[in-house]
């Protein structure tokens, strides 16, 4: 099934003949990549957009991947804390930084002459809120999802990644930085460099699965149940790091990590 699967990916990557392909160094972008190397070779190249708000871990371990898979890869800055509408934090903001980062991918695939932009969206985003989507549908056919357009579950994309051995393959989620704040406050880039060091830190110490939310210098601390118990024998080193970095307090979340949970307010607002 996985290698029909695959053979399905080439077959469609392969239909569009020059391809970018937006790149975020995740596991839905790297098999893309990889897949669109092999079978375009030149004519397809691998483009990472930077932002405040992605991690500076994640920009060395993108370009790492791209190297190990051979693709030519771009580095493009865009500062999206210059736009409004996405520096004041609404439930809106992925769709507006979607449409920034799709418009300075879109100006590289013109000056390179390439068909079509390939995007990550697999079939398993459809059941969370992703705002961006919004961005991508009203860019019309430059933009296409192969994941999605085939089905392919997030599962699926893990699997494939680990048949073609690509180091990524359990690789988890990295939503951009500034889903680490409350709709409506207010994003800066003091802000986002505070909630990066502290993420950084639990990285850098072992931790994998967690988020560190900011709430107005509260720092909120989504970590497995698994841990949890690790995460407060390192207390009093979390502590002084976070405090050393302008938190006024630091939380652990008894709920633990969970991909979204500054949505579960849009959710419960829904309800009322």
């Amino acid at each position: 099934m996985i290698n029909s699967k695959i053979e399905s990916l080439k077959k469609d990557i392969a239909s569009h003949e020059s391809v970018l392909v937006a790149f975020s160094g995740g596991v839905d972008s790297g098999i893309l990549a990889f897949l669109a190397h092999e079978v375009l070779g030149d004519k397809a190249i691998a483009v990472t957009v930077n932002l405040h708000s992605f991690p500076e871990r994640e920009l060395k371990a993108a370009k790492k991947l791209a190297s190990d898979i051979g693709i030519e890869h771009k580095v493009v800055q865009v500062d999206e804390l210059s736009f409004p509408q996405i520096a004041e934090n609404s439930p809106n903001r992925c769709y507006y930084c979607k449409k920034e980062i799709l418009a300075a991918m879109n100006k590289v695939r013109k000056n390179h002459g390439l068909n079509f932009i390939l995007e990550g969206s697999n079939s398993s985003d459809l059941a969370s809120y992703r705002p961006g989507r919004k961005a991508i549908e009203e860019a019309g056919n430059i933009v296409y999802s192969p994941l999605m357009e085939l089905d392919i579950s997030k599962n699926e994309v893990r699997q494939i990644a680990g048949e073609l051995g690509l180091s990524v393959a359990d690789k988890m989620s990295s939503p951009c930085l500034a889903s680490r704040f409350p709709y409506g406050e207010a994003l800066t880039e003091e802000g986002i460099k505070r909630v990066d060091s502290a993420e950084s830190f639990l990285f850098n110490n072992g931790l994998q699965g967690f988020r560190v939310r900011d709430h107005k210098g509260i720092a909120r601390i989504e970590v497995s149940p698994d841990d949890m118990l690790k995460l407060i024998s390192m207390k009093e080193e979390i502590t002084q790091y976070f405090k050393d970095i302008g938190f006024s307090y630091v939380t652990m979340d008894l709920e633990g990590f969970r991909s979204g949970s500054m949505d579960e307010v849009l959710w419960k607002q829904h309800e009322i």
